[in-house]
């Protein structure tokens, strides 16, 4: 699917969504900055699901320190079903990022259901010297610290991603912070910084335009989209594997019967195939129906905070 295609169907599911209802829209939190990886999912969600609820959907951005200013917004809103927080794999870390978190992930949320799952890509800036994981890891030893890596603040994936690349090359690089993904890959692009390690709903385009240099992919498999690109398990990094999972939640305290309605709406949004479609331009999985209820996605996230526990605390890696 060319760029052009893929941003005239992205416009299309953006179109005006229908309004069947005269009450409040409902309002999806995504705490990361416009036009990165998490908000183009819930863009795209969007539409369908203002579809099958038969309710104005819109989708606002609170962004920044790693995705916990909006998730605290959605954590402190009145649980009437009327607003959403659509957010990562960052969600499981935040508790142990963050010493002075103001809301706990698991305890102030109702879980509606997971959404999608999105692979990783290691990009590098068009000149890079280094075209394979092992020459990069050759490239390191020589270069130590001097290598940058970019990332979209501390808590984002491509934090987190970064942090078990590091660990897996035995590597230290230099961090860099961007606020959001898209100054991240613009700058990798431009040059200006070496490394990113980034969800394919962002860096996919830009790798069919040969605008990146990829080095692997972090999924289990090859990917469709990119099938000469190797798993970085296969690549050079035996057992690295990171899938960036979406879930959707409420706040704690939202009546039974207005998550069991998002929870068949967001059934619904999953099975239409105009959403199948984009998210298949982007290199994103529709998370399976039998995933998308709270009960999958509390175990999920219950589990991902115990793991990502045990890495953190190895690592004594927070911010205040």
């Amino acid at each position: 699917m060319s760029l052009r295609t893929l941003a005239a169907l992205v416009l299309l599911l953006l179109a005006a969504t229908p309004a069947r209802a005269d009450g409040p829209p409902l309002t999806i939190v995504v705490p990361f900055a416009a036009g990165g990886p998490t908000d183009a999912l819930a863009r795209a969600l969007a539409a369908p699901l203002a579809e099958a609820l038969g309710r104005k959907v819109v989708v606002r951005n609170v962004d920044g320190a790693g995705g916990t200013i909006g998730a605290e917004r959605v954590a402190k809103a009145k649980p009437d079903g009327n607003t959403l927080l659509l957010s990562n794999i960052g969600h499981a870390t935040s508790v142990w990022l963050y010493t002075t978190l103001r809301y706990h992930p698991v305890e102030d949320f109702a879980p509606i259901g997971m959404v999608a799952e999105v692979p990783m890509t290691l990009v590098g800036k068009p000149g890079l010297t280094a075209r394979t994981v092992d020459e990069f890891k050759a490239l390191a030893r020589a270069e130590g610290n001097r290598l940058s890596i970019a990332h979209a603040g501390v808590g984002s994936a491509s934090y987190l991603c970064g942090l078990l690349l590091m660990d897996a090359m035995r590597a230290e690089f230099t961090s860099v912070p961007y606020r959001g993904t898209r100054p991240a890959v613009t700058d990798v692009m431009n040059g200006h910084v070496d490394l990113l390690c980034d969800q394919t709903t962002h860096t996919l385009p830009f790798l069919k335009a040969g605008r990146l240099t990829v080095l692997g992919v972090s999924a289990r498999a090859r990917l469709p989209e990119l099938p000469a690109v190797p798993t970085l398990d296969e690549a050079g990094l035996p057992g690295f594997d990171l899938m960036v999972w979406h879930g959707l939640y409420a706040p704690k305290g939202t009546p039974p019967e207005a998550v069991a309605a998002l929870v068949a709406g967001l059934r619904q949004a999953l099975a239409s195939p105009r959403l199948a479609e984009a998210f298949a331009g982007w290199g994103a999985r529709p998370a399976d129906l039998r995933d998308a209820r709270p009960e999958a996605l509390g175990a999920r996230l219950a589990d991902e905070v115990r793991r990502w526990g045990a890495i953190f605390q190895k690592a004594t890696v927070y911010v205040e």
